[in-house]
């Protein structure tokens, strides 16, 4: 394996994981994450796109056989000799594979790999990292591109080690601290907010393979973890499970709360029922390696649970008219942008889908809502693109949700847009209700509508079990409006053409 060359760890949070990711990056090598999630179709394009010179993989996920798709992509492994490199025609750059779990035809054992490390003098591998220059790209992640195809977005070493090493400043993370881990590695969340913050702090790493209620109180109880990280519906999932009341949180201290926009009534039973009293929130995206702003643990509650906090050190942030480009007067709502150390090298291999991201000043487009307080604190109202305008109307969702998450019989809730004859969109809540509770549609529109302004109140209430969501704990809008359309017979309306 040569400097530059591309590895994909194709696993979930595995302490070969962890390995693979030090082991190719201190010899410039670039690691590449996988989603576990992934089905033959994603991998097939991600390790075409992404050029990937060896995998590492473990047998399987859920309901993802990696074994069975990888002896579909690759027949030519059944007469291949482990250790020899590959040829196979769908994947013309991969040249090794490692099973992380089993032994199978024409791929090297975990152990045999390992084993290969006798045959590398160490002068050989000093040579290299002291040949690794701090703004070579060390990552490539696949962004769960909403439209189109995932792209891979390239970030260096100067981009996530910095950027993990502000993060756990703000955090105030030390050789004390205890982090569980249960958010995917293969995503900047678990791999720069979790591990390398962890690294550069020297605290202590507790992964667990996935994530699961259960497995992960039973950490907090054994480990006496001190901090924790997670995406909004982790905390919920957790605080709702039957062993929760069971669980030791006297030493749970910080941790950071992120993925998706934080629902404030869920921060607020966070730092009371769990006792983060220290938590914070971090916004961000994969092409931000990827934090841009953090509420500091000394912050106010007020702030640590209604904004996003302010820009991270060397990282310059701004709101902007979407349209003319304009930076915007404080409290107005517009596109975050930002620029700084930690933006993406591009995506990789797709010149116009960068230009199009980071402007001609270097400024990051994010794509996001938000709006800058007096204080310099922001705060995330949306996604432009999930912004519903109803008869002229701005709505955030956003607002909607963090009001709807306040009714006691509340578990979860999302709030979309869907297409409407009169109206051009009209506004439809997805709630999830806590276990043993019902209630009407009605009953949840008059708690909107005595609360908030009429036009706010939601035309269709439908109550889910679940949302759809990718790998990462994402919730896919784009897929709850397109069922939406199915259920309520939709199509004419969707089919309205607009200026």
């Amino acid at each position: 394996m040569k400097p530059g060359d591309h590895v994909a760890v194709w696993a979930t949070n595995v302490p070969q994981w962890f390995i693979t990711f030090w082991a190719t990056t201190k010899i410039g090598a670039v690691l590449v994450t996988v989603n576990t999630a992934y089905k033959i179709y994603e991998l097939e394009y991600l390790l075409r796109q992404s050029d990937t010179h060896t995998l590492v993989m473990t047998d399987g996920f859920k309901d993802s056989d990696y074994i069975g798709i990888i002896k579909e992509l690759c027949p030519e492994l059944e007469t291949a000799e482990a250790g020899k490199p590959l040829h196979i025609k769908r994947l013309p750059f991969l040249r090794n594979i490692i099973t992380i779990d089993s032994k199978q035809k024409g791929c090297l054992s975990w152990d045999e790999a390992v084993a290969l490390a006798e045959k590398v003098p160490i002068e050989e591998v000093y040579r290299r990292a002291l040949a690794v220059n701090r703004h070579d790209v060390c990552n490539m992640q696949y962004t769960s591109g909403t439209t189109g195809f995932p792209k891979g977005v390239m970030l260096t070493h100067y981009n996530v080690i910095n950027n993990g090493k502000c993060i756990g400043d703000c955090m105030d993370l030390s050789t004390a601290d205890r982090m569980l881990i249960q958010v995917p590695m293969f995503h900047c969340f678990g791999m720069v907010l979790s591990m390398i913050a962890s690294v550069t702090h020297g605290a202590t790493m507790c992964p667990i393979p996935y994530f699961s209620p259960k497995v992960s109180l039973d950490c907090i109880n054994r480990e006496k973890i001190t901090v924790c990280n997670g995406v909004p519906t982790m905390f919920i999932a957790m605080m709702e499970h039957e062993d929760f009341s069971k669980t030791d949180f006297s030493h749970m201290r910080t941790g950071i709360m992120a993925g998706s926009p934080c629902p404030i009534k869920v921060m607020q039973d966070v730092v009371d029922k769990m006792n983060m009293k220290e938590i914070t929130i971090v916004y961000g995206q994969t092409e931000a390696s990827p934090g841009c702003t953090q509420s500091r643990v000394d912050d106010p509650i007020e702030v640590r649970v209604n904004t996003v906090g302010r820009p991270l050190p060397g990282i310059e942030c701004k709101i902007v008219d979407p349209q003319t480009g304009e930076e915007l007067p404080d409290n107005t709502d517009g596109e975050f942008v930002a620029r700084g150390y930690n933006i993406m090298r591009g995506y990789y291999k797709m010149p116009e889908a960068t230009a199009a991201a980071i402007d001609k000043d270097g400024w990051l487009h994010t794509g996001d809502m938000a709006r800058r307080d007096e204080n310099g604190n922001y705060k995330i109202t949306g996604r432009i693109k999930d912004m519903i305008i109803r008869g002229g109307e701005n709505i955030y969702p956003k607002e909607i949700e963090d009001f709807i998450y306040t009714h006691p019989k509340v578990m979860d809730v999302q709030v979309i847009g869907v297409p409407d004859k009169q109206y051009g969109e009209e506004i439809m809540a997805c709630v999830i209700l806590k276990e043993g509770e019902t209630m009407t549609a009605e009953e949840l529109q008059d708690y909107v509508r005595s609360h908030m302004a009429k036009h706010k109140t939601p035309r269709y209430v439908e109550f889910v079990t679940e949302f759809p969501m990718n790998a990462a704990g994402k919730i896919l809008k784009y897929k709850m409006r397109e069922q939406a359309i199915e259920k309520l017979s939709l199509q004419e309306a969707n089919s309205i053409v607009t200026a």
